[in-house]
Parts: C-alpha cells; sequence; structure tokens
C-alpha cells in the first residue's frame, strides 16, 4: 500500500466516527449538483451507504447516471466513484456495520428491516 493510500485510509479512519457525511450527486436531468445528508459506514477506502428508498432514491438515480461523485466528511471533501454493492459477502458485511453504528445493534440481535432490505452503495474514494 502506498504512503498516499495509508495516509487516505489513516484520515478515512478518524472520520468515521462523524454522524454524517453529504454525497454530492449530479443531476441526472438538469446536471447541477445535488448534496443529501445521509448516515455511512467507512472500511478501508470505501465509504458505504444504505438507500432505504432503494433504486427509487433521486441520488442513487443521479449516481446510476453519473458515478462521478464527492463526499464532505468534516471539512474534508473527497472525490469519489460510486457503485451499488451487487456482491453479497460485502452486503452482508455492511449491513450489521450500519445497524451497530445507527441503531445500536449488536451480535446476536435481528437486524432491522432497513438494516436488512436498504440497497447498499459503496462509494470508492479516489482521494482529496
Amino acid at each position: 500500500m502506498s504512503n498516499e493510500k495509508d495516509n487516505l485510509v489513516n484520515l478515512l479512519s478518524q472520520l468515521a466516527k462523524e454522524e454524517y457525511c453529504y454525497l454530492t450527486t449530479k443531476g441526472r436531468k438538469t446536471g447541477k449538483p445535488h448534496e443529501i445528508e445521509i448516515w455511512f459506514c467507512i472500511v478501508s477506502n470505501t465509504l458505504y451507504l444504505l438507500s432505504g428508498g432503494a433504486d427509487g432514491s433521486d441520488w442513487v438515480k443521479n449516481l446510476r447516471a453519473n458515478s462521478e461523485v464527492t463526499v464532505r466528511i468534516g471539512k474534508y471533501i473527497f472525490a469519489a466513484t460510486a457503485r451499488i454493492v451487487r456482491n453479497i459477502e460485502e452486503e452482508s458485511a455492511i449491513r450489521p456495520l450500519m445497524a451497530a453504528k445507527y441503531q445500536g445493534w449488536s451480535e446476536g440481535q435481528k437486524l432491522s428491516e432497513w438494516a436488512r432490505e436498504a440497497l447498499v452503495v459503496g462509494i470508492e474514494i479516489t482521494g482529496k
């Protein structure tokens, strides 16, 4: 792993405790930036989001049309590429992380409907 990537991963791990991030997508019709405040978790240099509205959420429709996004966490803004998570192992690892961070979930408990059913989106941080 390069120093630059190490530094990015270290910074992201420090920012992981923040409650919200701000995702900016480009409007699929207007081309204008659209920012949302959303819950997140971070694994290495990937930020994960859950869309309770699944494919129906505007931000998901926007990132499907243009995967280049920006993410703001605290005072930091990152360039990133978004993707819908299709890998079941990756999904299965993220759902409990999100439930633990935001819903107090712990091992042995049943995941909430949101944690079980929401669409998992991965945001690969490419730089600052």
